[in-house]
């Protein structure tokens, strides 16, 4: 398992899996995995294991999941804008046909959820579930097969599931309340500051009670946003490592894990699918709140 040729333990093999490339700058005085020590004044250097990718702090970044996300949405980028260049008025086929599903699905959701007027909530559904479909597809990819492949060119951590990273769901879920807020001042004004103050209870003197309830509750949209899509594909991935690391558990287990690994595949079909289809719908969902202005 390990591009050395090194014997990893199954909880070596979970957690090398588990690790992100990260890219950060060191404190001074901390001791490395090799036993140097970091001079004064740090230094910005890839981490090697997770104690260093905890000294970095907030600054560091996940070079693999930022890579992968971007690529990912370059790529439906440019599959939505070949089918744009390809439609036209007669009948449609092959991917085209398939996109335009997509497209119509999406608008029939935006039409059903979101009660306001603006254009730019089904083009931001529809950015919202492709790219979080794509970025949870890359879990059916084999677990050993791009990290171990990029382990023998010198990369020694590589995490291809971007919606396993916290960093990136609630990147997203925060976008999405930015938008919220945006939203619910320009459309509401005044009101909105009295939806936070006067609800549930319709009295000057509850106002306090009011504003902590309902700021909670609306801090706690985007943290339930960004936490669920993080929570069910964490799970799902840390299942595949486990049944991967069955393979070399011996012959006997080679059998009983690959049926695993392709059972769990076929539902973690459902999985991702889902879980992309309610990102997007708690997304409309939240818009369509912040437009409403009765």
């Amino acid at each position: 398992m390990a591009a050395s040729g090194e014997t990893q333990t199954v909880s070596e093999y979970i957690v090398h899996h588990l690790t992100n490339l990260t890219y950060g700058k060191l404190p001074g005085g901390f001791e490395r995995y090799d036993g140097s020590v970091v001079a004064d004044g740090g230094v910005w250097t890839m981490a090697h294991g997770g104690a260093e990718a905890s000294a970095m702090g907030f600054m560091a970044i996940h070079i693999d999941s930022m890579l992968w996300s971007i690529g990912l949405g370059i790529v439906f980028c440019l599959l939505f804008r070949s089918v744009a260049k390809k439609a036209e008025a007669g009948v449609p086929s092959g991917f085209v046909t398939f996109a335009e599903m997509i497209v119509e699905f999406v608008d029939n959701t935006v039409k059903d959820t979101f009660h306001g007027k603006n254009p730019l909530v089904a083009p931001l559904a529809l950015t919202i579930f492709v790219w979080v479909f794509l970025m949870n597809l890359m879990d059916l990819i084999p677990v050993d097969l791009i990290p171990h492949t990029l382990m023998l060119l010198g990369v020694e951590y590589q995490k291809i599931v971007p919606s396993t990273d916290p960093n990136i769901t609630m990147g997203m879920a925060l976008g999405i309340f930015i938008l919220m807020l945006y939203y619910s001042i320009k459309v509401k004004g005044f009101g909105f500051v009295k939806e936070l103050t006067m609800n549930p209870f319709n009295h000057p003197i509850f106002i306090p009670v009011n504003l902590f309830m309902e700021v909670v509750g609306f801090l706690a949209k985007p943290f339930s946003l960004g936490l669920r899509l993080f929570g069910n594909m964490y799970a799902g991935e840390m299942i595949f490592i486990l049944i991967a690391a069955l393979f070399g558990a011996g012959f006997l287990w080679m059998l009983p894990a690959g049926l695993m690994q392709m059972g769990w595949a076929i539902f973690h079909i459902l999985v991702i699918t889902l879980q992309a289809f309610i990102f997007m719908v708690l997304t409309i969902v939240y818009l369509s709140m912040a437009h409403e202005d009765h």
